[in-house]
C-alpha cells in the first residue's frame, strides 16, 4: 500500500487539469493551447473517466477542465459526475458566453466552482478575446450563473499594460458576487506568441500586481479572495519541498500526487507534469498508448529523477540574490523544460 508524504507542491491541493479539446468558440489573442472554431478532435469520456480513477488512486483530488471551452464538449457533465463519484473536488475554466439554464441545470450538482476569464474592461476584454460580443454575452449570463448557486470567481489574464484595469476588475467581481479572483500573468505559448509578444509582464509590473494584490486582499479579507500566480523569491528559497528542489528523493511507495502535484491531460492524449506546454521529454506519455496507471509506474522509474533535477536546477538560478523578487515560477519552470537537459541535472543532487 502506497502512503502518504509531506506534499511536494505549491499548494496543498492535487490537481488534475484537463483539457479534453481544443475545440471552442473564440479565437483568443492570447490563448495558451490555440484553441479555436477549427478544432474538432476531442478525446473520449469512456478514456478520461478510466484515467481518472487510476489518478485519483494516487491521490490526486482536485479536477479542473478547460479546452478549448468545456461547454462545447458534450459529455462535460458525465465526466464532472464521474469525478465527483470519486470524491474529488470539480471545477470548470470558461469564458461564459454559452452559459445557459440547460447547461447550469446539467452542471449543478457535479461542479464545485466555474471560473470565468475576464481580461479587463469591456473593450479590452473584447479585444483579448477577438470579438466584439464577448464581454457583453459574458456578462448577460452571470445573473442566471448567480441564481443556480454555483460558486464562481474570475480569472484576469495580467499583461504589461493591463494593471491599471485592476480596480476596475475587483470591483466588478464583486458586483457580480464572485468568490475568488485570479490574476494569472500571460506567459508565452500558442496564439501569445504572434500576437502578444511584447505584452509579457516585465519584474517592474510583476512586482507592482503582487504588492497590490496583496494589499486589496488585506482590505477585502473574506469578500473576495485573491489569487495572484506569482512566486515571492524569499518564500521560495525558504521552502525548496514546495517547488520539487530538494536534496531527495520520494519514497518508493509514496503516492504520485505527492511526488508531482499536479498532471495535465493535454488534448491529444499526453500526460504532462504541473502545466499544460511543459516539455514532453519529461512527460508520462500518452494515453492512447498505455493506461494511465503503467504511464506512471514507468515515469517514477525514469523521467522522475531528470524532473526533480530540473525543477533544482531552475530553483537554484531562482533563488539567486540578482534575479527578481517577485517572479512567475511557473513560466521560468515550462521554459527551463524546454532547454536540452544535461547529465548534472541528476548529478547534482546525487540521483545517477
Amino acid at each position: 500500500m502506497k502512503k502518504k508524504q509531506q506534499l511536494r507542491s505549491t499548494g496543498n491541493t492535487r490537481v488534475i487539469q484537463i483539457h479534453p479539446s481544443r475545440l471552442c468558440n473564440l479565437s483568443c489573442l492570447h490563448c495558451y493551447s490555440s484553441s479555436s472554431p477549427r478544432e474538432r478532435s476531442a478525446l473520449s469520456v469512456a478514456l478520461l473517466c478510466g484515467t481518472l480513477t487510476e489518478m485519483a488512486a494516487e491521490g490526486y483530488d482536485y479536477v479542473s477542465v478547460s479546452g478549448g471551452e468545456p461547454l462545447l464538449y458534450k459529455p462535460l457533465p458525465t465526466l464532472l459526475a464521474h469525478a465527483k463519484g470519486l470524491g474529488l473536488r470539480t471545477a470548470i475554466a470558461s469564458n461564459g458566453m454559452l452559459l445557459n439554464e440547460q447547461w447550469l441545470s446539467q452542471l449543478k450538482d457535479v461542479v464545485d466552482t466555474i471560473a470565468i476569464s475576464l481580461d479587463g474592461v469591456p473593450e479590452a476584454h473584447d479585444r483579448m478575446r477577438n470579438s466584439d460580443k464577448a464581454f457583453a454575452k459574458m456578462a448577460a449570463n452571470l445573473d442566471l450563473l448567480r441564481q443556480s448557486g454555483i460558486n464562481f470567481g474570475f480569472i484576469f489574464t495580467l499583461t504589461q499594460y493591463n494593471l491599471n484595469e485592476l480596480d476596475w476588475v475587483v470591483n466588478f467581481a464583486l458586483e457580480q458576487g464572485a468568490k475568488l479572483l485570479q490574476i494569472h500573468p500571460l506567459e508565452e505559448g500558442g496564439f501569445a506568441n504572434g500576437n502578444l509578444a511584447e505584452d509579457m509582464p516585465d519584474r517592474v509590473e510583476s512586482a507592482y500586481a503582487y504588492l497590490i494584490a496583496g494589499t486589496l486582499q488585506e482590505q477585502l479579507k473574506d469578500e473576495l479572495t485573491i489569487q495572484v500566480d506569482f512566486a515571492n523569491r524569499h518564500s521560495l528559497e525558504a521552502n525548496p519541498d514546495l517547488v520539487y528542489a530538494s536534496n531527495s528523493m520520494p519514497d518508493n511507495d509514496a503516492l504520485l500526487a505527492d511526488c508531482v502535484g499536479g498532471l495535465v491531460i493535454e488534448p491529444d492524449g499526453f500526460v504532462s507534469p504541473l502545466q499544460y506546454g511543459f516539455s514532453r521529454y519529461y512527460g508520462f506519455g500518452n494515453l492512447h498508448s498505455a493506461s494511465f496507471k503503467h504511464l506512471a509506474y514507468d515515469w517514477r522509474r525514469g523521467r522522475m529523477a531528470e524532473f526533480y533535477g530540473l525543477c533544482n536546477k531552475a530553483y537554484m538560478e531562482a533563488i539567486d540574490s540578482g534575479n527578481p523578487v517577485i517572479f512567475n515560477w511557473d513560466e521560468k519552470l515550462r521554459v527551463a523544460s524546454h532547454h536540452k537537459p544535461t547529465q548534472k541535472q541528476a548529478v547534482a543532487v546525487g540521483w545517477q
